[in-house]
């Protein structure tokens, strides 16, 4: 099959459609793993990691190692940043069956089909009204912003400076508010 898959969700033929990870011949019926994938299709990378790690289920292991794959590839390969990042297609396509057998009565066999599938998870950034909500909720929470160096500069000034006097003798003595005696 050429061009780009219906389910990959891109819209424009010969675009490029994200970074990609996958896993092939997991072991593991491609139904099993759908029901993980729905859960994350469309959530934010970091919401997503979240759900996968508290899925009770196998495949959320493998989904979300296949995750963070794609992750690393989106900032490795494409430059982009791992926080504007979402879950754009994720899909789970069968692959071969492996066909085992079991001595059942009357020297029949019973056929045992051992299930496989190849799991594919595509990123891609945020467009700009989506990151613009996201930053408006967090900021709605009180949640610092993810800017590390903004925190530590907010975090620099909000830090009480000890008031000192001198006294005669040379001797120095801290005067502290009544608020950090008491604690």
């Amino acid at each position: 099959m050429t061009g780009p898959k219906l389910n990959e969700a891109n819209r424009v033929a010969g675009s490029k459609s994200g970074s990609r990870a996958s896993a092939r011949y997991h072991r593991s019926s491609a139904s099993k793993v759908r029901v993980v994938l729905n859960l994350v299709r469309n959530q934010d990378v970091r919401t997503a990691d979240q759900i996968l790690q508290f899925t009770d289920r196998e495949a959320a292991r493998v989904v979300r190692k296949v995750l963070a794959s794609a992750v690393a590839n989106a900032v490795t390969n494409d430059n982009l940043d791992a926080d504007e990042l979402f879950v754009k297609a994720c899909f789970a396509d069968e692959g071969p069956t492996l066909k085992r057998f079991r001595p059942r009565a009357k020297g029949r066999a019973g056929a045992i089909l051992k299930r496989t599938c190849h799991i594919t998870l595509i990123v891609d950034r945020m467009s700009d009204s989506q990151l613009a909500v996201i930053e408006a909720k967090t900021m709605a929470k009180g949640a610092p912003s993810n800017n590390r160096r903004a925190r530590v500069a907010a975090s620099r000034k909000e830090a009480p400076v000890a008031e000192q006097e001198i006294v005669a003798d040379d001797q120095v003595v801290d005067t502290t508010t009544t608020e950090e005696a008491g604690n």
